[in-house]
Protein backbone atom coordinates (compact mmCIF):
# COMPACT_ATOMS: atom_id res chain seq x y z
CA UNK A 1 0.00 0.00 0.00
CA UNK A 2 1.21 3.82 -0.48
CA UNK A 3 0.08 6.63 0.28
CA UNK A 4 -3.62 7.34 -1.93
CA UNK A 5 -3.61 11.06 -3.13
CA UNK A 6 -5.60 13.09 -5.71
CA UNK A 7 -2.74 13.85 -8.25
CA UNK A 8 -4.02 17.81 -8.10
CA UNK A 9 -3.54 17.35 -3.68
CA UNK A 10 -0.17 15.94 -4.26
CA UNK A 11 1.37 18.13 -6.17
CA UNK A 12 0.35 21.23 -4.26
CA UNK A 13 1.89 19.56 -1.40
CA UNK A 14 5.29 18.88 -2.87
CA UNK A 15 5.07 22.54 -4.52
CA UNK A 16 4.41 24.18 -0.61
CA UNK A 17 7.71 22.59 0.93
CA UNK A 18 9.73 22.95 -2.05
CA UNK A 19 8.23 27.03 -1.28
CA UNK A 20 8.98 26.94 2.14
CA UNK A 21 12.62 25.36 1.86
CA UNK A 22 13.69 27.85 -1.22
CA UNK A 23 12.24 31.15 0.23
CA UNK A 24 13.67 30.39 4.41
CA UNK A 25 17.07 28.53 3.33
CA UNK A 26 18.94 31.15 1.67
CA UNK A 27 21.57 28.82 -0.10
CA UNK A 28 19.01 27.01 -1.58
CA UNK A 29 18.02 27.41 -5.04
CA UNK A 30 16.28 24.36 -6.48
CA UNK A 31 14.29 21.49 -4.95
CA UNK A 32 12.41 18.34 -6.22
CA UNK A 33 10.18 15.95 -4.52
CA UNK A 34 10.26 12.33 -5.21
CA UNK A 35 7.04 10.05 -4.49
CA UNK A 36 8.69 6.11 -3.49
CA UNK A 37 5.64 4.38 -5.01
CA UNK A 38 3.92 0.98 -2.96
CA UNK A 39 5.97 -1.99 -2.57
CA UNK A 40 7.45 -4.14 -4.25
CA UNK A 41 8.13 -2.17 -7.12
CA UNK A 42 9.04 0.99 -5.01
CA UNK A 43 9.22 3.26 -8.13
CA UNK A 44 10.96 6.53 -7.92
CA UNK A 45 8.99 9.08 -9.60
CA UNK A 46 9.91 13.06 -9.62
CA UNK A 47 6.20 14.76 -8.89
CA UNK A 48 7.58 18.48 -9.64
CA UNK A 49 10.66 20.64 -9.80
CA UNK A 50 10.91 24.51 -8.25
CA UNK A 51 14.10 26.73 -9.42
CA UNK A 52 14.16 29.62 -7.30
CA UNK A 53 15.63 33.07 -9.11
CA UNK A 54 18.25 35.49 -8.37
CA UNK A 55 16.32 37.73 -6.52
CA UNK A 56 14.76 35.04 -4.20
CA UNK A 57 11.09 36.40 -5.41
CA UNK A 58 9.46 33.54 -8.09
CA UNK A 59 9.95 30.17 -8.62
CA UNK A 60 9.58 28.46 -11.46
CA UNK A 61 8.16 25.06 -11.80
CA UNK A 62 8.27 21.90 -13.87
CA UNK A 63 10.26 18.95 -14.68
CA UNK A 64 12.55 19.75 -17.60
CA UNK A 65 15.87 17.78 -17.20
CA UNK A 66 15.95 14.43 -18.79
CA UNK A 67 16.31 11.89 -15.70
CA UNK A 68 15.22 8.07 -15.24
CA UNK A 69 13.35 9.27 -12.22
CA UNK A 70 11.17 11.64 -14.32
CA UNK A 71 7.71 9.81 -15.17
CA UNK A 72 7.07 7.05 -15.08
CA UNK A 73 9.88 6.69 -13.08
CA UNK A 74 12.33 4.01 -11.98
CA UNK A 75 11.83 0.83 -10.19
CA UNK A 76 13.73 -0.31 -6.85
CA UNK A 77 15.70 -2.91 -8.85
CA UNK A 78 16.95 0.09 -11.06
CA UNK A 79 18.34 2.09 -8.47
CA UNK A 80 19.34 -0.24 -5.69
CA UNK A 81 23.24 -0.75 -4.86
CA UNK A 82 24.45 -3.31 -7.19
CA UNK A 83 28.27 -4.10 -6.95
CA UNK A 84 28.07 -3.60 -10.83
CA UNK A 85 26.90 -0.06 -11.16
CA UNK A 86 27.18 3.12 -9.58
CA UNK A 87 25.84 3.92 -6.33
CA UNK A 88 22.66 6.46 -6.18
CA UNK A 89 21.65 8.92 -3.19
CA UNK A 90 18.26 7.65 -4.05
CA UNK A 91 19.02 3.99 -3.00
CA UNK A 92 20.79 5.12 0.19
CA UNK A 93 17.43 7.17 1.74
CA UNK A 94 15.23 4.29 0.31
CA UNK A 95 16.89 1.25 1.74
CA UNK A 96 18.20 2.74 4.61
CA UNK A 97 15.38 5.60 5.72
CA UNK A 98 18.47 7.97 6.01
CA UNK A 99 19.34 11.38 4.03
CA UNK A 100 22.46 11.76 2.24
CA UNK A 101 24.48 15.38 2.05
CA UNK A 102 26.61 16.22 -0.81
CA UNK A 103 28.54 18.64 0.76
CA UNK A 104 31.55 18.32 -1.43
CA UNK A 105 30.33 17.49 -5.19
CA UNK A 106 34.26 16.23 -6.10
CA UNK A 107 34.23 13.38 -3.60
CA UNK A 108 30.09 13.03 -3.30
CA UNK A 109 30.55 8.49 -3.77
CA UNK A 110 26.56 8.29 -4.97
CA UNK A 111 26.95 10.92 -7.54
CA UNK A 112 25.85 8.70 -10.69
CA UNK A 113 27.44 11.52 -13.06
CA UNK A 114 30.90 11.83 -11.00
CA UNK A 115 31.22 7.93 -11.07
CA UNK A 116 30.23 7.44 -14.96
CA UNK A 117 31.65 10.56 -16.76
CA UNK A 118 33.47 12.36 -13.92
CA UNK A 119 31.31 15.43 -14.00
CA UNK A 120 30.85 16.70 -10.89
CA UNK A 121 26.84 17.32 -9.86
CA UNK A 122 26.01 20.32 -7.41
CA UNK A 123 26.55 20.62 -3.13
CA UNK A 124 22.63 19.02 -2.52
CA UNK A 125 20.72 17.44 0.55
CA UNK A 126 18.20 14.06 0.08
CA UNK A 127 15.95 13.70 2.81
CA UNK A 128 13.40 10.63 2.82
CA UNK A 129 9.79 11.52 3.81
CA UNK A 130 8.59 8.97 6.47
CA UNK A 131 5.61 7.74 7.87
CA UNK A 132 4.93 4.86 10.75
CA UNK A 133 3.82 1.82 9.19
CA UNK A 134 0.86 1.45 12.25
CA UNK A 135 -0.32 5.64 10.98
CA UNK A 136 -0.43 4.46 7.57
CA UNK A 137 -1.95 1.07 7.72
CA UNK A 138 -4.36 2.58 10.73
CA UNK A 139 -3.09 -0.57 12.77
CA UNK A 140 -4.12 -3.16 10.35
CA UNK A 141 -1.04 -3.96 8.11
CA UNK A 142 -1.53 -5.76 4.93
CA UNK A 143 0.70 -8.66 4.14
CA UNK A 144 3.08 -6.94 2.11
CA UNK A 145 6.21 -8.22 -0.25
CA UNK A 146 8.42 -5.82 0.50
CA UNK A 147 11.51 -5.67 -1.83
CA UNK A 148 15.15 -7.21 -1.07
CA UNK A 149 18.27 -5.28 -1.44
CA UNK A 150 21.41 -7.18 -3.78
CA UNK A 151 22.41 -8.86 -1.25
CA UNK A 152 18.35 -10.74 -0.46
CA UNK A 153 17.67 -8.56 3.02
CA UNK A 154 14.31 -7.65 3.05
CA UNK A 155 13.74 -3.75 3.37
CA UNK A 156 11.90 -2.21 6.45
CA UNK A 157 11.51 -5.70 8.00
CA UNK A 158 12.69 -4.19 11.52
CA UNK A 159 11.78 -0.62 10.58
CA UNK A 160 8.29 1.54 12.34
CA UNK A 161 8.55 3.28 9.23
CA UNK A 162 7.86 3.39 5.44
CA UNK A 163 9.50 5.67 2.93
CA UNK A 164 7.08 7.42 0.75
CA UNK A 165 8.83 10.15 -0.87
CA UNK A 166 12.22 11.73 -1.07
CA UNK A 167 12.98 15.60 -0.74
CA UNK A 168 16.29 16.56 -2.94
CA UNK A 169 17.26 20.47 -2.51
CA UNK A 170 20.38 21.76 -4.46
CA UNK A 171 22.30 24.47 -2.57
CA UNK A 172 25.07 27.08 -3.98
CA UNK A 173 28.94 25.58 -4.15
CA UNK A 174 30.22 24.66 -0.09
CA UNK A 175 26.83 25.94 1.82
CA UNK A 176 25.72 23.09 2.75
CA UNK A 177 27.21 20.31 5.71
CA UNK A 178 26.66 17.00 6.85
CA UNK A 179 24.77 17.67 10.07
CA UNK A 180 24.39 21.38 9.07
CA UNK A 181 21.09 23.90 10.69
CA UNK A 182 19.97 23.42 6.88
CA UNK A 183 19.68 20.06 7.33
CA UNK A 184 18.07 20.09 10.49
CA UNK A 185 15.46 22.35 8.47
CA UNK A 186 14.47 19.99 5.87
CA UNK A 187 14.75 17.23 8.03
CA UNK A 188 11.60 18.83 10.53
CA UNK A 189 9.92 19.61 7.18
CA UNK A 190 10.01 15.84 5.90
CA UNK A 191 8.14 15.44 8.92
CA UNK A 192 5.42 18.44 8.22
CA UNK A 193 5.46 16.93 4.39
CA UNK A 194 4.58 12.98 5.78
CA UNK A 195 1.94 14.68 7.81
CA UNK A 196 0.23 16.84 5.29
CA UNK A 197 0.34 13.71 3.22
CA UNK A 198 -1.08 11.37 6.08
CA UNK A 199 -3.95 14.02 6.43
CA UNK A 200 -4.77 13.51 2.71
CA UNK A 201 -4.62 9.95 3.08
CA UNK A 202 -7.37 10.18 5.89
CA UNK A 203 -9.29 12.55 3.70
CA UNK A 204 -8.85 10.15 0.87
CA UNK A 205 -9.80 7.36 3.29
CA UNK A 206 -13.13 8.97 4.74
CA UNK A 207 -14.65 10.07 1.16
CA UNK A 208 -14.02 6.09 0.22
CA UNK A 209 -15.97 4.90 3.26
CA UNK A 210 -18.53 7.64 3.14
CA UNK A 211 -18.91 6.75 -0.53
CA UNK A 212 -18.93 2.64 0.00
CA UNK A 213 -22.20 3.33 2.47
CA UNK A 214 -23.92 5.19 0.38
CA UNK A 215 -23.67 2.84 -2.58
CA UNK A 216 -24.36 -0.44 -0.04
CA UNK A 217 -26.15 0.83 3.02
CA UNK A 218 -26.57 -3.15 4.68
CA UNK A 219 -22.88 -3.74 4.44
CA UNK A 220 -22.68 0.01 6.38
CA UNK A 221 -22.10 -1.48 9.70
CA UNK A 222 -19.05 -4.24 8.96
CA UNK A 223 -17.27 -0.91 6.89
CA UNK A 224 -17.94 1.68 10.10
CA UNK A 225 -16.85 -0.95 12.70
CA UNK A 226 -13.45 -2.49 11.13
CA UNK A 227 -12.43 0.57 8.88
CA UNK A 228 -13.95 3.90 10.12
CA UNK A 229 -13.78 3.49 13.99
CA UNK A 230 -9.95 2.96 13.11
CA UNK A 231 -9.79 6.11 11.72
CA UNK A 232 -11.42 7.55 14.54
CA UNK A 233 -8.77 6.62 17.09
CA UNK A 234 -6.51 8.51 15.53
CA UNK A 235 -7.34 11.21 16.91
CA UNK A 236 -4.75 10.61 19.05
CA UNK A 237 -2.26 10.93 16.38
CA UNK A 238 -3.56 14.36 15.62
CA UNK A 239 -3.30 15.72 19.04
CA UNK A 240 0.22 14.24 19.48
CA UNK A 241 1.18 16.26 16.02
CA UNK A 242 -0.47 19.65 17.41
CA UNK A 243 1.76 18.90 20.77
CA UNK A 244 4.86 18.99 18.43
CA UNK A 245 3.47 22.01 16.86
CA UNK A 246 3.11 23.29 19.81
CA UNK A 247 6.99 21.85 20.98
CA UNK A 248 8.08 23.58 18.09
CA UNK A 249 6.22 26.90 18.79
CA UNK A 250 8.07 27.21 21.91
CA UNK A 251 11.27 26.59 20.89
CA UNK A 252 11.01 29.23 18.51
CA UNK A 253 9.41 31.89 20.55
CA UNK A 254 12.25 30.82 23.36
CA UNK A 255 15.20 31.69 20.46
CA UNK A 256 13.77 34.49 19.62
CA UNK A 257 12.74 35.97 23.10
CA UNK A 258 16.21 35.16 24.31
CA UNK A 259 18.05 36.36 22.03
CA UNK A 260 20.11 38.84 24.38
CA UNK A 261 19.52 37.32 27.68
CA UNK A 262 21.70 36.29 29.79
CA UNK A 263 19.43 32.97 30.25
CA UNK A 264 19.83 32.61 26.92
CA UNK A 265 22.17 29.43 27.43
CA UNK A 266 20.94 28.39 30.57
CA UNK A 267 19.59 24.83 29.51
CA UNK A 268 22.55 23.77 27.70
CA UNK A 269 25.00 25.26 30.25
CA UNK A 270 23.33 23.17 32.80
CA UNK A 271 23.52 19.91 30.59
CA UNK A 272 27.12 20.42 30.11
CA UNK A 273 27.96 20.84 33.73
CA UNK A 274 25.79 17.63 34.20
CA UNK A 275 27.21 15.88 31.85
CA UNK A 276 30.59 16.70 33.50
CA UNK A 277 29.81 15.71 36.87
CA UNK A 278 28.83 12.65 35.08
CA UNK A 279 32.48 11.62 33.60
CA UNK A 280 33.66 12.29 36.91
CA UNK A 281 32.16 9.08 38.29
CA UNK A 282 33.89 6.11 38.00
CA UNK A 283 31.17 3.40 37.62
CA UNK A 284 29.00 5.93 35.43
CA UNK A 285 30.13 4.72 32.07
CA UNK A 286 27.34 1.58 32.86
CA UNK A 287 24.05 1.23 31.07
CA UNK A 288 22.55 3.94 34.13
CA UNK A 289 25.49 6.50 33.39
CA UNK A 290 24.26 6.27 29.25
CA UNK A 291 20.67 6.83 29.86
CA UNK A 292 21.53 9.26 31.84
CA UNK A 293 23.76 10.73 29.55
CA UNK A 294 21.27 10.28 27.13
CA UNK A 295 18.16 12.22 28.88
CA UNK A 296 20.22 15.34 29.19
CA UNK A 297 21.44 15.74 25.75
CA UNK A 298 17.31 14.26 24.91
CA UNK A 299 16.77 17.57 27.58
CA UNK A 300 18.06 20.29 25.07
CA UNK A 301 15.48 19.32 22.14
CA UNK A 302 12.15 19.15 24.45
CA UNK A 303 10.05 22.17 24.51
CA UNK A 304 7.61 20.92 27.05
CA UNK A 305 4.51 23.22 29.17
CA UNK A 306 6.69 23.86 32.40
CA UNK A 307 4.38 21.36 34.45
CA UNK A 308 5.32 18.57 32.09
CA UNK A 309 8.63 19.33 31.57
CA UNK A 310 9.15 19.24 35.78
CA UNK A 311 7.72 15.93 35.63
CA UNK A 312 9.83 14.50 33.00
CA UNK A 313 13.06 16.04 34.28
CA UNK A 314 12.24 14.71 37.59
CA UNK A 315 11.63 11.18 36.36
CA UNK A 316 14.58 11.21 33.71
CA UNK A 317 16.96 13.33 35.39
CA UNK A 318 16.67 14.00 39.06
CA UNK A 319 15.56 10.21 40.30
CA UNK A 320 18.25 9.08 38.18
CA UNK A 321 20.56 11.14 39.59
CA UNK A 322 19.60 10.61 42.87
CA UNK A 323 20.18 6.55 42.53
CA UNK A 324 23.33 7.24 40.91
CA UNK A 325 24.36 9.30 43.63
CA UNK A 326 23.36 6.88 46.40
CA UNK A 327 25.89 4.37 45.06
CA UNK A 328 28.46 7.00 44.41
CA UNK A 329 31.63 8.21 46.10
CA UNK A 330 30.45 12.21 45.56
CA UNK A 331 29.54 14.39 48.45
CA UNK A 332 29.00 17.51 50.10
CA UNK A 333 29.48 20.71 47.71
CA UNK A 334 29.34 18.43 44.60
CA UNK A 335 26.09 16.97 45.47
CA UNK A 336 24.69 19.98 46.31
CA UNK A 337 26.49 21.34 43.11
CA UNK A 338 24.62 18.59 40.60
CA UNK A 339 21.46 19.56 42.64
CA UNK A 340 21.72 23.29 41.57
CA UNK A 341 22.57 22.18 37.92
CA UNK A 342 18.89 20.05 37.79
CA UNK A 343 16.96 23.22 39.41
CA UNK A 344 18.04 25.17 36.46
CA UNK A 345 16.89 22.60 33.79
CA UNK A 346 13.55 22.88 35.62
CA UNK A 347 14.32 26.78 35.65
CA UNK A 348 14.57 27.16 31.92
CA UNK A 349 11.10 25.46 31.74
CA UNK A 350 9.52 28.85 32.55
CA UNK A 351 11.91 31.22 30.68
CA UNK A 352 9.60 32.09 27.79
CA UNK A 353 6.96 32.97 30.36
CA UNK A 354 8.83 35.03 32.68
CA UNK A 355 7.79 38.17 33.79
CA UNK A 356 11.32 40.42 33.72
CA UNK A 357 12.26 38.70 30.34
CA UNK A 358 8.73 39.40 28.87
CA UNK A 359 8.72 42.70 29.87
CA UNK A 360 12.29 43.80 28.52
CA UNK A 361 11.18 42.12 25.18
CA UNK A 362 8.94 45.29 23.52
CA UNK A 363 8.57 44.03 20.08
CA UNK A 364 4.89 43.36 20.31
CA UNK A 365 1.88 44.52 22.09
CA UNK A 366 1.95 43.46 25.77
CA UNK A 367 -1.81 42.08 25.71
CA UNK A 368 -0.88 39.93 22.61
CA UNK A 369 1.93 38.85 24.32
CA UNK A 370 0.31 37.93 27.53
CA UNK A 371 -2.34 36.04 25.34
CA UNK A 372 0.61 34.19 23.29
CA UNK A 373 2.46 33.08 26.26
CA UNK A 374 -0.36 31.68 28.23
CA UNK A 375 -1.89 29.47 25.08
CA UNK A 376 1.72 27.96 24.20
CA UNK A 377 2.74 26.92 27.52
CA UNK A 378 -0.91 26.14 28.75
CA UNK A 379 -0.82 22.51 29.53
CA UNK A 380 -3.67 20.89 27.13
CA UNK A 381 -5.18 17.02 27.50
CA UNK A 382 -7.57 17.13 24.79
CA UNK A 383 -8.30 18.85 21.03
CA UNK A 384 -9.59 22.33 22.14
CA UNK A 385 -10.98 24.01 19.02
CA UNK A 386 -11.66 27.11 20.53
CA UNK A 387 -7.47 27.47 21.66
CA UNK A 388 -6.75 26.00 18.56
CA UNK A 389 -8.26 29.05 16.57
CA UNK A 390 -7.18 31.81 18.90
CA UNK A 391 -3.64 30.24 18.04
CA UNK A 392 -4.01 30.30 14.77
CA UNK A 393 -4.87 33.78 14.67
CA UNK A 394 -2.20 34.93 17.09
CA UNK A 395 0.00 33.71 14.52
CA UNK A 396 -1.50 35.77 11.46
CA UNK A 397 -0.03 38.86 13.43
CA UNK A 398 3.56 39.86 11.94
CA UNK A 399 4.66 41.44 15.30
CA UNK A 400 5.24 37.81 16.53
CA UNK A 401 8.02 37.43 14.00
CA UNK A 402 8.58 33.94 14.86
CA UNK A 403 11.12 31.86 12.03
CA UNK A 404 8.83 29.80 10.58
CA UNK A 405 5.38 30.92 12.19
CA UNK A 406 3.59 31.29 8.49
CA UNK A 407 4.40 27.32 7.92
CA UNK A 408 3.63 26.71 11.61
CA UNK A 409 0.17 28.14 11.09
CA UNK A 410 -0.49 26.44 8.20
CA UNK A 411 0.25 22.97 9.79
CA UNK A 412 -2.15 23.45 12.52
CA UNK A 413 -4.96 25.39 10.28
CA UNK A 414 -4.47 21.37 8.71
CA UNK A 415 -4.56 19.59 11.67
CA UNK A 416 -7.48 21.43 12.90
CA UNK A 417 -9.08 20.85 9.90
CA UNK A 418 -8.38 17.24 10.19
CA UNK A 419 -9.77 17.06 13.80
CA UNK A 420 -13.02 18.55 12.69
CA UNK A 421 -13.22 15.57 9.77
CA UNK A 422 -12.57 13.08 12.44
CA UNK A 423 -15.16 14.82 14.69
CA UNK A 424 -17.89 14.58 11.58
CA UNK A 425 -17.06 10.93 10.94
CA UNK A 426 -17.52 9.95 14.22
CA UNK A 427 -21.21 11.76 14.28
CA UNK A 428 -22.13 10.61 10.82
CA UNK A 429 -20.68 7.10 11.89
CA UNK A 430 -22.95 6.81 14.30
CA UNK A 431 -25.90 8.02 12.84
CA UNK A 432 -25.89 5.57 10.26
CA UNK A 433 -25.65 2.57 12.62
CA UNK A 434 -28.27 3.79 14.06
CA UNK A 435 -31.11 4.24 11.05
CA UNK A 436 -29.23 0.81 9.64
CA UNK A 437 -29.48 -1.19 12.83
CA UNK A 438 -33.19 0.31 12.80
CA UNK A 439 -33.58 -0.74 9.95
CA UNK A 440 -34.31 3.07 8.24
CA UNK A 441 -33.16 4.06 4.63
CA UNK A 442 -33.77 7.73 4.93
CA UNK A 443 -31.12 10.89 5.92
CA UNK A 444 -27.54 8.83 4.89
CA UNK A 445 -25.00 11.33 5.02
CA UNK A 446 -24.10 13.11 2.10
CA UNK A 447 -20.59 14.17 0.84
CA UNK A 448 -18.21 15.11 -2.02
CA UNK A 449 -17.18 12.25 -4.30
CA UNK A 450 -13.70 10.89 -3.55
CA UNK A 451 -11.15 12.43 -6.86
CA UNK A 452 -9.64 10.45 -8.85
CA UNK A 453 -6.28 8.48 -6.93
CA UNK A 454 -2.35 9.15 -8.42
Amino acid sequence: MAIKIDKTALEQACKNIIETILLYIPNAYKGTVYRIGKPPEMIAKRITSGVIDEDRKAISWGLPEKSGYNPPGKPWDKYRDEPDRPFEAMAWCVERQKSWTAEDPQRDSRSVRLQVEGVREDSHHMEPVLIRKEDLYLGNQPDLEYPRDHNGKILWRDSDYVVVAVIKIHFRPRKIKVGGPETRIIKRLSRALGTELLSYQFKQQSHDIMHQLAEDRLNACNILADSLRNAITKSGLIFSLIKLELGFLREQWEKVLLLESDHREMRRDAVQALNRALNEIDDSPGEPGKDLLDSHNKFLSLYLPPERGENWVRMQIEDRWNELLCRSTLEGEKVEEIHREIDQLKRSLYLGQDPGILSAYDNMPESLKLEWTDLIYRNTDRIDFQFLDRLIHILEDSSLDLPYQRKSRKSLIRLKALAEIIGQLEDNTNMVLRQVLNGNGNGMPSGPRPGQAD
